[in-house]
């Protein structure tokens, strides 16, 4: 995202000059070309003996030039067709004429077939605001944030643009990567996918599909995303295949799927270059959260252009999801729940789910008889792990929040995600606060969801369309889907994303002596600076490390970097003890400082 320095008004309709002209060298023939009309032949002696002679003579030269560089120009391809940065005024939202600019169907040029960035992102209908007579805090409740002048910048550097060229065209090195997960986990492999193969100026297979054991979903990469439009948006910078060529099918199928968290592009292209270039092929498993969020100002541009350009959805999906987004945003403004009451969350998380113990009786043997499911902190209680932060809010504990933040009782709630363990009862304290509760299942018509009752990454999908569109998003619980909806919402310009502070909040979900006006009070409070409005990027590590002035790390073995820049190899050395001399010659060992 860039900040506009000036404020003048302009659109993602302004036509950039050619990413060719100032690459054009000063020669003759641009001196010929571009020269003002003031200049002077430097022998007029020549020219008198048969003026007329010599200006056909020059005329002819200039236009054949013309003529020829055109032709050249015109020959290549563009690197980007780049959305350019355009600077809003800083306390404006998005204009709907901006969002109609940014339109779902991409366009192509009829010449190259070339894909325009600055109409391909997958963007929501006009948030509505409050109309008619409401109230102070109703109206406080649907106000969308200020995006303090950000909007979505792809204008690749200079540098990355003459590297397109021969990234785009790669077929000798192939990437072949296999997404596992939910939906949105998948997506944000897919992501990553694009940018390794980016680093490791491969080739990339469009990536497989891992089927889902909790949803026993198959559904393949085609049936979920446009794969003639994944390609055609990412020409410019990878090039990408339906399969491997018939040469690189008997090559060695290395499996890789121990990388650590967090990489950077160096220990990637360290780790893996000279491999792919000797085999020809890498085969990568189990990318989930490996590559860094702190990547250079290129690589973040293509994550986005990756994740809210390139990575639309199969037409019959989208439009289907646009049809179920258009029913919900026409009758005024909506809120989109992501509400994580699923079984499999209960299981996974280790919490109560509130509904009583029958149900947390059910859940609690699943649990024992597949503990591979728990996710992580297996010595915490179910009251630590609750006040730590770390289980859904409940449909009781969600209506308590919205209420106390001024959502209106008659406000239109659509619900994403899955099959809520316990149904209706699951959903019953929600539903008596906030009647106008809708699903999926209830938005659509006959027939419309057939095809997909068994196609949770399908349905998944149609969650995120809808979701996209509402003028307020909560999840009632991190994950892929939130964060997912958190970066794309920024991204379209900073629709309003509320994200429940559990840690903060949750205390006084205990305190019965707080009444409702106050327990309102603090509820805004908590969450007036986390409402969707620009955030500064920077590793949660680094911040508390700034607050606090302290930091303690546990279970550090073998979690840094093998590959880390010189003076940090040598300082590696010197801690283990050894001498200047011995650093020196480990250093000149093929590159290696210990």
């Amino acid at each position: 995202m860039a900040k506009a320095r000036n404020m003048k008004t302009s659109t993602f309709t302004t036509n950039p000059p050619s990413p060719f002209f100032h690459l054009l060298p000063v020669t003759p023939l641009t001196t010929l070309l571009f020269s003002p009309k003031t200049n002077r032949l430097r022998h007029p002696k020549l020219c008198s003996k048969h003026p007329l002679t010599l200006s056909i003579f020059y005329l002819s030269l200039l236009f054949s030039f013309t003529f020829l560089g055109i032709s050249i120009l015109t020959l290549i391809p563009s690197f980007h067709d780049f959305v350019p940065c355009s600077t809003p005024s800083p306390t404006s939202s998005f204009s709907p004429s901006f969002l109609a600019s940014l339109s779902s169907t991409v366009s192509f040029n009829n010449e190259d077939d070339q894909p325009r960035l600055s109409t391909s992102a997958m963007v929501p209908f006009p948030a509505h605001g409050a109309v008619g007579n409401v109230s102070e805090a109703e109206r406080e409740f649907w106000q969308q944030p200020n995006g303090e002048g950000y909007e979505p910048c792809l204008d690749f550097s200079l540098g990355y643009r003459k590297l397109s060229a021969r990234i785009s065209k790669e077929k000798r090195r192939f990437l072949v990567v296999v997404a596992s997960g939910g939906l949105n986990q998948q997506r944000n492999q897919i992501v990553d996918a694009v940018v390794l193969a980016r680093i490791l100026e491969a080739a990339l297979v469009v990536p497989t599909l891992q089927v889902n054991l909790i949803w026993g979903d198959e559904s393949e990469f085609s049936d979920i995303f446009d794969v003639a439009h994944f390609k055609k948006t990412l020409q410019a910078d990878v090039r990408v295949v339906s399969s491997l060529p018939s040469t690189h099918l008997m090559s060695r199928q290395t499996i890789e799927n121990k990388i650590p968290h967090e990489v950077t592009p160096q220990w990637i292209h360290t780790r893996f270059f000279n491999q792919l270039k000797r085999e020809g092929l890498l085969v990568l498993k189990g990318l989930d959260s490996k590559l860094s969020k702190n990547l250079p100002p290129d690589l973040q541009k293509l994550r986005c252009k990756v994740a809210f350009h390139a990575l639309r959805f199969a037409s019959p999906v989208q439009e289907l999801g646009n049809l179920l987004a258009k029913r919900m945003w026409i009758e005024g403004p909506y809120i989109a729940l992501h509400l994580r009451l699923e079984k499999d969350v209960w299981v996974r998380t280790g919490c109560l789910t509130g509904l009583g113990p029958e149900y947390d009786d059910i859940i609690t043997k699943i649990r024992e008889s597949q503990p591979e499911y728990l996710t992580g902190r297996v010595n915490m209680s179910y009251i630590q792990r609750r006040l730590a932060g770390l289980c859904p809010l409940n449909a009781l504990e969600i209506a308590r929040f919205l209420k106390a933040l001024g959502a209106p009782s008659s406000a239109r709630i659509y619900s994403a995600g899955g099959e809520a363990f316990g149904d209706s009862r699951a959903l019953q304290p929600l539903v008596a606060e906030f009647p106008n509760l809708v699903t999926k299942e209830m938005l659509a018509r006959d027939g419309e969801l057939s095809p997909y009752m068994n196609k949770s990454s399908a349905l998944a999908a149609i969650d995120y369309i809808v979701s996209l569109s509402s003028d307020v998003f909560v999840p009632s619980h991190g994950g892929n889907m939130g964060r997912a909806m958190q970066g794309h919402r920024a991204y379209v310009g900073h629709r309003k994303f509320i994200k429940p502070n559990k840690r903060a909040m949750l205390p006084h979900f205990e305190d019965a002596s707080i009444g409702d006006a106050e327990f309102g009070s603090i509820m805004k409070e908590l969450h007036r600076k986390s409402q969707g409005q620009p955030e500064p990027r920077g590793y949660r590590r680094n911040r508390d490390l700034r607050r606090e002035g302290l930091l303690v790390l546990k279970g550090l073995d073998s979690k840094l970097s093998e590959n880390l820049p010189p003076d940090l190899q040598k300082l590696r050395c010197k801690v283990h003890g050894y001498t200047a001399q011995e650093v020196r010659h480990l250093g000149s060992d093929k590159g290696d400082a210990g």
